[in-house]
């Protein structure tokens, strides 16, 4: 199975998709997966104002260019960095705008920090971003994170309520196949 997953590490359901389907392929899922940088500061951008592509000091972009430059640059360590990431945010609650949060959070994923922050000073990775957002809302009408991208084009927006559970993953990849099923939401949270 092909499929692009989209991200920003300010959602905490893009977390809970992201690390089981990291999972998933650490346990030997034949899954070829694209991680797809998602901005949900951009989603918020008024008509007429600037975009944050480019802005670090903007919540959760310096941390996409972070891991766009990882993604692209150093692709054995991406996923400990994407974890590190997510986990930064989600369990230490820190601010991932701040450069020394970021290389704090990356230690130990075996990162070369010193040469990631270069590309990301380049500017690449914030252009990378601009594109691949863009094509996400222009290609498959993505509008959140995480959504699942298949090779033929399917994109499906889904909230998972626990974390790395990767017989999750499994069931969506079998349902997002079946045309016949357009959306699927709760009207409310079970209890």
């Amino acid at each position: 199975m092909q499929f692009d997953l989209t991200y920003d590490y300010l959602c905490p359901f893009a977390r809970n998709a992201n690390e089981a389907v990291l999972k998933g392929l650490e346990d030997g899922r034949d899954w070829q997966v694209r991680f797809r940088p998602f901005s949900l500061s951009q989603v918020h951008v008024e008509e007429g104002e600037a975009d944050v592509f480019d802005d670090p000091t903007c919540s959760g972009i310096l941390a996409h260019h972070w891991g766009i430059a990882i993604r692209d640059n150093d692709p054995d360590h991406f996923p400990a960095a994407h974890v590190a990431l997510f986990a930064a945010r989600h369990d230490e609650g820190l601010d991932i705008k701040e450069p020394d949060v970021i290389t704090a959070a990356l230690e130990g994923t075996g990162v070369d920090t010193a040469a990631i922050a270069e590309i990301v000073a380049s500017g690449a990775p914030a252009k990378t971003l601009a594109v691949e957002h863009r094509q996400a809302v222009e290609e498959w009408s993505v509008f959140g994170v995480p959504t699942f991208i298949t090779a033929d084009g399917i994109a499906t927006f889904v909230r998972f309520m626990e974390r790395g559970l990767v017989a999750d993953i499994d069931r969506l990849l079998d349902l997002i196949g079946w045309q016949g099923l357009n959306e699927f939401k709760r009207t409310r949270k079970p209890r």
